[in-house]
């Protein structure tokens, strides 16, 4: 049914801890926190450690289970889809979610060949190995879930131009991703979550960030999208389009 609590067993192992202390490094001095604690980046100590990535990869997945059913609950914009392609979609998850409503779309789990050594069968979904710096396999709509918030804006449009040359004409981007308030807001639950995120994603993710709606849409514009808007809300989670 999806759960948060493996997303707090993460967020409380050792190693996040380790890096959090390395914070004031990144503020006075620029570096990168979770290089001067585990002296790699975070996706590289996950390939390293088959313990930390247990824990990292089944936080993702229950936490992505809990927010993908609110999205199909409000969220429309899968029925014209044939083809979809989840980018960076580990295990394949969200698209046994999405699948199991929407039986006519042929699924594609795209990331990295370690990553899907133990993806399980879904009906209608293929798993396919490959890098999303390098190539994304073509599809009607690409779907990329808490994707970009790991990414300096430089890597964020990299993908997305790849994203681009695989769509058709018309095709779209959907991002599930939060997005964060004009200014913080004192008391605000929503707000003082999206501000923790984006202090996580500075420290665990090399320079990763959440970002405002005007970030994202000149994202969109730098990579040859005309068009981005917020479709719906899902929780504290923003379901956005890129149109070609």
């Amino acid at each position: 049914s999806g759960s948060l609590a493996s997303l707090f067993l993460l967020f409380h192992t050792q190693v996040h801890f380790n890096t959090w202390s390395k914070l004031k490094d990144v503020i006075l001095e620029g570096k990168d926190a979770f290089i001067s604690a585990q002296g790699m980046r975070l996706f590289e100590y996950i390939d390293s450690n088959k313990q930390f990535a247990e824990v990292f990869h089944r936080a993702m997945s229950e936490s992505a289970t809990m927010v993908m059913k609110k999205v199909l609950e409000i969220y429309r914009g899968f029925e014209d889809v044939n083809t979809l392609v989840d980018v960076g979609g580990a295990t394949g998850t969200i698209l046994g979610l999405v699948a199991s409503k929407y039986p006519h779309i042929k699924g594609i789990n795209f990331d990295l060949a370690q990553v899907l050594t133990n993806a399980p069968f879904y009906p209608g979904v293929e798993h396919v190995a490959g890098d999303m710096f390098i190539e994304v396999p073509k599809g009607d709509a690409i779907f990329m879930k808490w994707i970009l918030h790991d990414w300096t804006d430089e890597h964020c449009i990299k993908i997305l131009k790849n994203c681009w040359k695989s769509l058709p004409e018309k095709g779209k981007v959907i991002i599930v991703e939060m997005i964060t308030p004009l200014e913080p807001k004192r008391g605000d639950f929503f707000s003082n979550t999206v501000f923790a995120m984006d202090l996580l994603m500075l420290t665990q993710c090399s320079r990763g960030k959440e970002r405002s709606l005007s970030q994202f849409k000149n994202l969109a514009i730098d990579s040859g999208f005309p068009r981005c808007e917020i479709i719906c809300l899902a929780y504290s989670y923003s379901v956005i389009e890129f149109h070609k």
